[in-house]
């Protein structure tokens, strides 16, 4: 069920497919900067834009919000105004900037104002800016406005100086990354003759204004703020031009998160001193045992506070420990952190048990490093923890408290029944509390149970017995030190417990990390990575996780990964308009959904997977509204760039083989062709030569040398034929296009109809045949053996002289038939022997007949061979020459065979 102002999805499904088509570069954002509401930015940017319309740029007013001013009625005029957009929900009076409509116009340069502002719920972004980054990243061109009280990183600064806090505030990252920014100046005098005039604004807010903290000082400090401000984003650009997009300064400050409300105005003056000294900014949350305890309200405040460090350009990091000074100097010493901001301690005890600042432990501990204090004007008190406030109590506990309790009573009258003194009595209650702390969930069982256990001491082991009264005074003491020793007995043995829980929840949390690289590192193919990580991601949060691969850009059908017992919805988790959500992710390569600013309405966080340039996945979780803790979020995020960089490894590798695989099939090419050049040439001038001497001299030439010359054509002829019907068999084996039929044959019969297809130079050669069993049959295709033992022959005609013996043999070997032909010609090489199978590869020796050879007979008979389950070989003949032989399956020789083939 949709929530109340949530986007359907077709609207979000035409959101999305408003930015499918962007013009090929990023649109350039203008900012009209000003240090206080008044001093003509709007009307600034309005000028400008009639400037450009006059110019020809196709001008749209976007959003602009006139206040009733004349002077930006008057400069509207003749400018296309897009119609404001109403919010589901929110009533008729609320208008907002239409985002769609925007994309769907696509003007040349669009206005809105006031970049900071908040949009109503509903709205697909909850911040204007962000309204503003999607139409740069459609190729618009922007003008917007911005006052310096804005800026995220000033809005303390400017906040003290005036005494009012601004609600609304736009990232530093957008106003440094704007194309262009035009200080929008003049004098405070003037401004604050405007505003008592009514020309900037209404005359009852002037007023309120000027009364409030207008004056003349407050408006010269923020005009120097801006001044400033904008003289910082010139240094900032000249600097990255000087160094290029990598920061090379050997600046690190650290800030230490926490979910204090003055832990935001530390950050901002932590970003502000990163930006000053040009150095990189990273902020670090200590988890500690009691980090899980934090009050809802510190807990959200925390997570605030890690989105406005991201938002200011901090990298997080976790770490985990019970020391928080000793986790931070530590992660410090290790990350070359060179500055430690901190915000100003509460004021703690005094004298000889005060407890030392934060501060303080950081000095004694790393007193290399520089701890910047920043003054806290808030003065909140510390996060509560319920572990200590709001002890969880439960009948189960309070049982096993007072059954520990019952059971150490009974013991403890036994043992003064058996003569023991009352400091074994004493000792046997510390034990029992400690079990109590042991067998329990809150440390205030363990309190009690310690007072309880001096009060039963009292009632049953001090005179008189049976009362709360006591005659001897030394029982004080053994009251005090028994009960403190019971309780910090009990306190300590809580606290080995959660230490030992978070330890086992880190060192579970890191198995998972460990064990997702190495799964993801054994992984072979695109899918196992998906089904690897969906399964690590889910042990990691035990929510429902989604993995949509991205193609090209485009989303593809997702892997989902459910917790035992959870059900999906009735819609199920892919709808419509969470793969929107998706879509969009997996275009802009940010964050959104759930928890974000960006669609906030739908069911699931979506994360983009990145690459180096690309993003190859989107992964969605299911929160059910609950927000991953911090530790959760940065292992993921973790996790994910692992899960990016496997893709992206996995991907690579494909291309690697494919490029290698065309290369390959180019180089075949390359050889075939200039094969076909050089060898093909050959025989064909020779065939045109013969023709035509015969032609032209055919009368006048004798009847020996006319023979002579048709059977070098013959020759030739028959080269081409046997190269061509070579070449298409080891195509066709190749592709899987030639059937193999296989049929018992008689060796004797193969061998010679293979003789006899020969070419007519084997007259030139001894020929001997080895075939001792004529009744030597095997399994085969005829007709391709025969091409593999012509090939054999004709190999050893061509690569021996005349006069050399060729011999032909066969015979039983095991399972199998051994076929061999050899020759006592010059052999080949050794080196040569390893690479005789491969296609257009041939030996360098000297061919008889002085013709080079392509290359692919040899590895015709190796394709048909291997297709048969044979192996085919080459070794050298002794003394000299050469043996090629192949191995068939043997069949056995039946009556019924002889008697169905007499001939044979």
């Amino acid at each position: 069920m949709q929530g109340e102002g949530r986007p359907g999805p077709d609207r979000l499904l035409h959101q999305v497919q408003g930015e499918e088509k962007p013009p090929a570069g990023r649109g350039r954002l203008k900012i009209f900067f000003g240090y206080a509401a008044g001093v003509g930015k709007t009307c600034a940017m309005l000028s400008a834009a009639h400037a450009a319309q006059k110019s020809g740029v196709d001008v749209v007013a976007g959003h602009i919000d006139p206040h009733g001013r004349p002077a930006v009625l008057a400069l509207l005029e003749g400018l296309e105004q897009l119609p404001p957009l109403a919010p589901v929900g929110q009533g008729a009076a609320l208008r907002e900037f239409d985002l769609d409509a925007a994309l769907a116009r696509r003007p040349a340069l669009i206005l809105v104002d006031e970049l900071a502002h908040a949009n109503a719920a509903g709205c697909r972004h909850r911040k204007r800016y962000q309204d503003v980054e999607t139409l740069l990243r459609a190729g618009v061109d922007v003008y917007t406005t911005v006052s310096v009280q804005h800026l995220e990183s000033l809005s303390d600064v400017v906040a003290s100086i005036t005494g009012a806090a601004v609600q609304e505030r736009v990232p530093d990252s957008v106003f440094d990354s704007a194309d262009q920014v035009e200080l929008i100046d003049i004098e405070p005098e003037e401004l604050i003759a405007r505003l008592g005039e009514g020309k900037s604004a209404a005359a009852g807010q002037a007023k309120r204004a000027l009364s409030a903290f207008l004056t003349r000082e407050d408006l010269t400090a923020l005009r120097e703020i801006a001044r400033r401000r904008t003289a910082d984003r010139v240094n900032r650009i000249a600097e990255r031009e000087k160094h290029g997009k990598g920061d090379r300064s050997e600046e690190h400050i650290l800030i230490c998160l926490s979910g204090a409300p003055s832990n935001a105005s530390v950050i901002r003056a932590a970003a502000r001193m990163a930006g000053a000294f040009h150095g990189s900014l990273t902020a670090l949350f200590v988890e500690t045992p009691d980090a899980a305890g934090l009050e809802e309200g510190s807990g959200e405040q925390l997570r605030k506070n890690l989105r406005l460090a991201e938002q200011l350009g901090a990298r997080i990091a976790t770490v985990y420990g019970e020391n928080v000074a000793q986790q931070i100097a530590d992660y410090a010493r290790e990350s070359g952190v060179s500055k430690i901001v901190l915000g100003r301690s509460a004021p703690g005890r005094r004298g000889v048990l005060a407890r030392r600042s934060l501060a303080q432990q950081l000095a004694a501990r790393a007193p290399g490093l520089d701890v910047c204090i920043i003054p806290d004007g808030q003065s909140p008190r510390p996060p509560r923890r319920h572990g200590r406030e709001r002890p969880a109590w439960s009948a189960a506990d309070l049982l096993r408290s007072a059954g520990i309790l019952a059971v150490t009573s009974l013991l403890a009258l036994l043992f003064r029944q058996w003569g023991f003194t009352e400091a074994n009595i004493v000792t046997l209650y510390i034990l029992g509390v400690l079990f109590i702390s042991m067998c329990t969930h809150s440390w205030a069982y363990g309190a009690i149970s310690a007072a309880a256990g001096v009060l039963i001491f009292n009632y049953l082991f001090t005179e008189p017995l049976l009362t709360l009264k006591f005659n001897d005074k030394s029982y004080y003491v053994t009251f005090v030190v028994m009960f403190l020793a019971s309780f910090l007995t009990g306190t300590l043995t809580m606290r080995v417990r959660r230490q030992a829980r978070q330890a086992a929840s880190k060192a579970y949390r890191t198995e998972i990390l460990l064990e997702t690289s190495q799964k993801l590192q054994h992984s072979e193919t695109e899918e196992q990575i998906f089904t690897e990580m969906g399964g690590q991601l889910l042990r990691l949060v035990h929510r429902p996780v989604l993995l949509y691969p991205v193609q090209e850009g485009v989303v593809g059908e997702p892997a989902a990964f459910l917790p035992p017992g959870v059900q999906p919805p009735a819609d199920g988790w892919d709808t419509a308009e969470e793969r929107a959500v998706a879509a969009w992710v997996a275009k802009n390569n940010k964050h959104a959904g759930a928890t974000t600013d960006t669609l906030p309405g739908a069911r699931c966080l979506y994360l983009a997977v990145r690459g180096r340039d690309a993003v190859f996945a989107v992964a969605g979780l299911a929160l059910g509204g609950e927000p991953l803790d911090i530790f959760e979020r940065s292992l993921m995020i973790a996790m994910l760039g692992e899960f990016g960089l496997a893709v992206e490894k996995q991907r690579a590798n494909e291309e690697k083989r494919r490029f290698a695989v065309e290369a390959e099939q180019e180089r075949l090419r390359a050889d075939l062709l200039r094969a076909i050049s050089h060898d093909l040439r050959t025989p064909l001038t020779s065939i045109s030569g013969n023709a035509g001497i015969l032609m032209a001299n055919g009368k006048v030439l004798d009847e020996k040398k006319r023979q002579r010359l048709y059977a070098d054509i013959y020759d030739d002829s028959m080269w081409l034929i046997n190269l061509v019907e070579n070449l298409l068999a080891v195509t066709r084996i190749e592709n899987g296009a030639m059937s193999i039929q296989t049929e018992p044959e008689l060796v004797n019969d193969v061998v010679d109809e293979a003789l006899a297809h020969t070419g007519r130079k084997l007259g030139e050669h001894r020929l001997a045949l080895d075939l001792p069993d004529e009744l030597l049959m095997a399994r085969m295709d005829a007709r391709l053996i025969v091409q593999v033992l012509v090939n054999l022959v004709d190999n050893a005609v061509k690569y021996t002289p005349p006069g050399s013996t060729i011999t032909v043999s066969a015979r039983r070997d095991g399972p199998m038939v051994r076929i061999e032909v050899a020759d006592d010609g010059p052999g080949v090489p050794d080196e040569a022997k390893e690479r005789l199978f491969e296609m257009f590869y041939t030996a360098q020796g000297k061919r008889g007949d002085g013709r080079r050879g392509l290359g692919l007979g040899l590895p015709l008979c190796r394709s048909i061979v291997s297709a048969h389950g044979g192996v085919i070989s080459v070794r050298d003949n002794r003394p000299a020459g050469t043996v090629f032989s192949f191995t068939l399956k043997a069949e056995e020789v039946t009556c019924h065979e002889q008697t169905a083939d007499p001939d044979r």
